[in-house]
């Protein structure tokens, strides 16, 4: 009788019914697969990098850093990886951070955590500056197309590059740069810039404080709400746009949509698009309007201000004219145009 001896290298694990992980030594990269119909990410701070991968497993590359990297525990199980910081007080000396950041949150002894400190779990600061635990942990993530993947970060950077999948991204204080992405891209980010170029599918953007700007995206919605901020969008194509913006200016060129809306609470509203909408609805507390549309636009307009001029580069059929308030037909009318300032004037112009 015969008996087969196989080898198993030290440096590889297997657990059956969880999540593969190759270790590596400590300083090189450790390499973690995520099975499953989903998978989840949660890391206090680093740079998070999403590219597209194959096969149909979540692939994460993990690289410690600082100088108690060491301390980390990495942990992938159930479709989750997650990384625990020993420590209430971390430090993040990132290089390209812009300016001093900071973020608490409430974290469980899991690793995991919730935006609120006050929650549920220890109340834990993350800084660019100051003492405590000097360490962070930076990700490259592999998502096959068609993965749903959420990744949570309290303060770093998330990038993803032409990955074809549903993802949540939610961010405490960090920028997010998504380019070529398909499918849904969801962000919530409590601070921190987000830039979204040449995508296509459905864009979700929350954000508490920072910036919004997205190019070169088609597909079926965009809705993007901004406590404050401001929004600037060019060459767009999707059925429905939505913004909702507390404070902060939204700006669109080369726009094209079916289902048009637009409130602020203080901020103007720039627009120049390429067609009409079906429905349009623009809302501002405070601020001025700038409405571009097709030369030989044919719509129904009704434009209300409470303190400002109505100006158009269009004739105008006159249904109804009143101080500060202007309903009528552009060439033959059609599909309603609905504009309202609290204070700021309304100007409708030719592309």
């Amino acid at each position: 009788m015969h008996h087969l001896l196989l080898s198993i290298p030290a440096a590889l694990t297997l657990s059956v019914g969880l999540d593969l992980v190759l270790a590596s030594p400590l300083g090189a990269q450790e390499r973690h697969v995520l099975t499953g119909a989903s998978a989840v990410i949660w890391n206090l701070a680093g740079d998070v990098r999403l590219e597209a991968g194959g096969g149909s497993d979540v692939v994460v590359e993990v690289t410690r850093g600082g100088g108690d990297g060491k301390r980390l525990d990495v942990s992938a199980s159930g479709g989750q990886l997650k990384v625990r910081y020993p420590a209430d007080e971390i430090v993040y000396r990132d290089g390209d951070s812009e300016g001093r950041s900071s973020t608490t949150l409430s974290v469980r002894d899991d690793g995991t955590f919730d935006g609120d400190w006050e929650g549920r779990g220890r109340r834990t600061r993350i800084r660019t500056y100051g003492d405590g635990l000097d360490a962070h942990a930076d990700l490259r993530v592999l998502v096959p197309a068609g993965k749903r993947l959420e990744v949570n970060l309290g303060l770093g950077r998330v990038t993803v590059t032409n990955v074809d999948g549903d993802l949540r991204l939610d961010v405490h204080a960090a920028r997010v740069r998504a380019s070529g992405t398909k499918g849904r891209l969801a962000v919530d980010a409590g601070s921190g810039s987000v830039v979204v170029e040449n995508g296509t599918g459905e864009l979700d953007i929350d954000t508490g404080s920072g910036s919004s700007d997205i190019t070169g995206f088609r597909g079926r919605s965009v809705t993007i709400d901004a406590g404050s901020g401001s929004v600037i969008a060019r060459d767009v194509t999707v059925d429905r746009w939505s913004v909702d913006v507390g404070s902060g200016r939204v700006r669109a060129d080369a726009l094209a949509t079916d289902d048009l809306r637009v409130e602020t609470g203080s901020g103007g509203v720039e627009l120049a698009l390429t067609k009409v909408p079906g429905a349009t609805d623009i809302d501002t507390g405070s601020g001025s309007v700038r409405l571009e549309l097709p030369a030989n636009a044919n719509a129904t307009v009704d434009i209300n201000t409470g303190s400002g001029g109505i100006s158009s580069d269009f004739p105008v059929t006159m249904e109804q004219v009143r101080r500060r308030e202007l309903r009528g037909k552009l060439g033959e009318g059609g599909p309603m145009i609905r504009v309202s300032t609290g204070s700021g004037g309304v100007r409708l112009l030719k592309r």
